[in-house]
């Protein structure tokens, strides 16, 4: 039998998770990524990416086209749970489908990196520095700091959960999973943390950037 009759996996391994993986589960995402076409010739995912524009976008079909699975020549279709865990895995949003978005993460960009605001960055300048910032050699680049150096929205491994990635909000820690978070736990300031966001991306959401954020994390 030849590999292109072979049955896909499913569910398909399409989820993006914070650290900077691509999984298969049954639970949804709210937003779409794009990486560009990642596919084998059976369809399958074979690499993590083909182009550096990472982008999240809309489930709206703002242009009228219809997403396609399974496809090679196309793009193939990602999922996130919420935007803070596609920023960890390395993606910002689109200019096309999430303009708005994409306009307030520019501002927030340049606030971050000292650029004047009437200064032109575009999406090839941005994706530029996130592509050397969240990946080498296929593995995710982490940084450690403090946790009161981080803002909301910040993706890390505390000391005591190194392999269960948590969110940072408002003060507290929400442990991820496909499912979406769990119970909260404090997290002192001091404490210092392996950050999983790209470090340009921290710089965004310490400069104003409030990503969105799935089940129920915000009050």
């Amino acid at each position: 039998m030849s590999p292109s009759c072979n049955p896909l996996q499913r569910p398909r391994r399409n989820r993006l998770t914070p650290l900077g993986t691509i999984e298969a589960t049954s639970y949804r995402g709210t937003l779409l990524a794009n990486r560009g076409d990642l596919h084998a010739p059976d369809g399958s995912v074979h690499r993590l990416w083909r182009r550096t524009a990472w982008v999240t976008c809309t489930f709206v079909e703002v242009f009228g086209q219809r997403v396609t699975f399974d496809t090679p020549s196309h793009y193939t279709p990602l999922f996130a749970c919420d935007e803070a865990v596609a920023f960890a895995a390395g993606h910002r949003p689109c200019a096309a489908c999430r303009r708005g978005a994409f306009d307030h993460f520019v501002s927030c960009w340049k606030v971050a990196h000292g650029i004047p605001s009437s200064s032109f960055v575009g999406a090839k300048d941005i994706d530029r520095v996130l592509h050397s910032a969240r990946m080498v050699r296929g593995r995710q680049l982490r940084h450690e700091a403090k946790v009161g150096d981080l803002p909301d929205g910040t993706f890390v491994l505390l000391p005591e959960a190194q392999e269960r990635p948590a969110l940072l909000w408002q003060g507290c820690a929400y442990p991820w999973g496909h499912q979406g978070y769990d119970a909260p736990t404090a997290c002192s300031p001091r404490a210092t943390v392996t950050v999983l966001t790209p470090a340009p991306t921290v710089a965004v959401l310490a400069a104003g950037y409030r990503p969105m954020i799935a089940m129920s994390v915000t009050p």
